[in-house]
């Protein structure tokens, strides 16, 4: 099959081996979630070619089902459960986009999902969550590790847990992501990317891309961005090991987390050239260009990527950049309350 041709090309040419996952496993994925997610467009701008002096090309996962990337590396979880593991049922925690993406997930694959979610999770999520079929049981983020929720739902009712990153599973699906990205961009006959930019929490779409981008254009660049008031991946990458935050206060609450991944994190050393911060400042100007100039509704998570490159934090005249956008869930009063002018 072309795909596996594919990955065993791709797979000789970085090395993966002791990571969680190989671009064997995000072409599985792709072929797994054909037909499930959509293959969402990649769109350019005159207006941000002209203010950042690059080639900019975005990878608009807003109009992905769910709204998010996430459904990608859900589907591709719960797919690959046992008979014994469908019947039991699938625990997650998350502030909205995977909740989401595993209630969807689950109620195509017909199994029962319970979804631990914070109490300030944005309303339209939460929504969205409880009507895709799953029950929410609701912690305070502030006063409770999300873990130790997951654990009690766990003992209460059983189940097979799946972590908005840490899975390598999970994993694989988004780097699905920037293997459809990279597979358009050599369909047009345009040059290479020089540079790809993702936004980043706990490192599972980071860590997911960056094994795709670097087997399929080993040159390359990959460079996380997270926000500026919560960048524990960012110390993680330049002291060597994992750092642990306390919940940062910022309003990219998809970029909320405390920590990454202890199987994120190996494949981000090996394979992530650098992260970056953004500020929310930074964000709320980014939703504004793609509100204004793009035509697109884009929640502040997603648009950290685009934020640093727009921004000009990150330098990339005369270079082609991939930006991914990871999602468009965002409350339209509270959209409406960010980008405000005057």
């Amino acid at each position: 099959m072309p795909d596996t041709i594919t990955s065993t090309v791709a797979d000789s040419r970085i090395d993966t081996a002791g990571l969680a996952i190989s671009y064997a496993d995000v072409a599985g994925a792709a072929e797994r979630i054909a037909g499930v997610a959509h293959r969402t467009p990649v769109l350019t701008s005159r207006t941000a070619d002209t203010l950042t002096g690059g080639e900019l090309l975005f990878k608009c996962e807003n109009f992905q089902r769910t709204g998010a990337f996430k459904i990608r590396g859900a589907y591709n979880a719960i797919a690959r459960f046992t008979p014994v593991q469908r019947a039991v049922g699938v625990v997650a925690y998350s502030s909205g986009n995977h909740a989401q993406a595993i209630a969807l997930a689950a109620s195509m694959l017909r199994v029962k999902a319970t979804i631990v979610m914070p109490i300030d999770a944005p309303a339209a999520k939460l929504a969205a969550t409880r009507g895709y079929g799953a029950e929410v049981v609701l912690y305070d983020r502030y006063a409770e590790p999300p873990d130790a929720a997951v654990a009690r739902v766990l003992e209460e009712r059983g189940g097979i847990f799946i972590p908005p990153f840490d899975h390598p599973h999970v994993m694989a699906g988004q780097g699905t992501v920037a293997k459809e990205l990279i597979e358009e961009v050599q369909a047009s006959g345009g040059a290479p990317l020089d540079l790809l930019v993702v936004p980043t929490s706990g490192g599972g779409l980071l860590a997911g891309c960056a094994v795709a981008a670097k087997a399929l254009n080993p040159g390359c660049r990959v460079i996380g961005i997270e926000p500026e008031a919560g960048n524990d991946a960012q110390q993680s990458l330049r002291s060597g090991s994992i750092v642990r935050i306390e919940p940062p206060k910022t309003i990219a609450d998809g970029a909320q987390s405390r920590n990454v991944g202890q199987l994120t994190f190996p494949v981000m050393q090996r394979l992530v050239d650098d992260i970056d911060t953004v500020t929310d400042d930074q964000l709320v100007d980014a939703m504004r260009f793609f509100a204004s100039r793009m035509k697109m509704l884009v929640e502040p998570t997603g648009c950290l990527a685009a934020a640093a490159v727009l921004s000009g934090k990150l330098d990339v005249r005369g270079k082609r950049v991939g930006i991914v956008v990871t999602g468009g869930n965002v409350d339209l009063a509270r959209f409406a309350a960010l980008v405000q002018v005057g």
